[in-house]
């Protein structure tokens, strides 16, 4: 069993100056609070087939989150997978609401490993990965 969460903010910006930004991947540390660092695995650093490793940490609990970018859709989305100890997919969604405005949703659809407690620590995790994620959005949202 999976957990879905997404969250969303809306950004003073066109979405075109929203890609620009979000499509520098190395630069997602700068705003994630959860991700300390970014290291590619693959020559390439954007689309489709990139495969990056993201060392996380949330509160105690520290570990390499292994992803490959499945889509990607400038100025409008960009989607992955989670090969590591976590699996799931993910996706960041950019519309135009007008007004040089954009509404920004990142959704995620996560699995926990039996041996982390699975579905219980799915239950737990997601309140706290949407605050966290929510806190990176503002921070995302105040670059601009």
């Amino acid at each position: 069993m999976a957990r879905d969460i997404t969250v969303f903010v809306t950004i003073p910006a066109p979405v075109d100056d929203v890609w620009a930004d979000l499509s520098h991947l190395e630069t997602h540390v700068e705003w994630m609070t959860d991700a300390a660092a970014i290291t590619f695995t693959t020559p390439q650093t954007s689309g489709i087939g990139t495969t990056m490793e993201v060392e996380t940490r949330v509160g105690p609990l520290r570990l390499n989150d292994v992803m490959e970018f499945t889509e990607w859709d400038p100025p409008h989305r960009m989607a992955i997978r989670h090969r590591g100890l976590v699996t799931g997919v993910g996706e960041f969604v950019l519309t135009d609401i007008g007004g040089d405005t954009t509404r920004f949703m990142w959704t995620e659809e996560l699995s926990f490993p039996w041996y982390l407690g699975g579905p219980i620590t799915e239950f737990f995790a997601a309140p706290v990965l949407t605050a966290i994620w929510n806190r990176n959005l503002a921070r995302l949202a105040a670059r601009f």
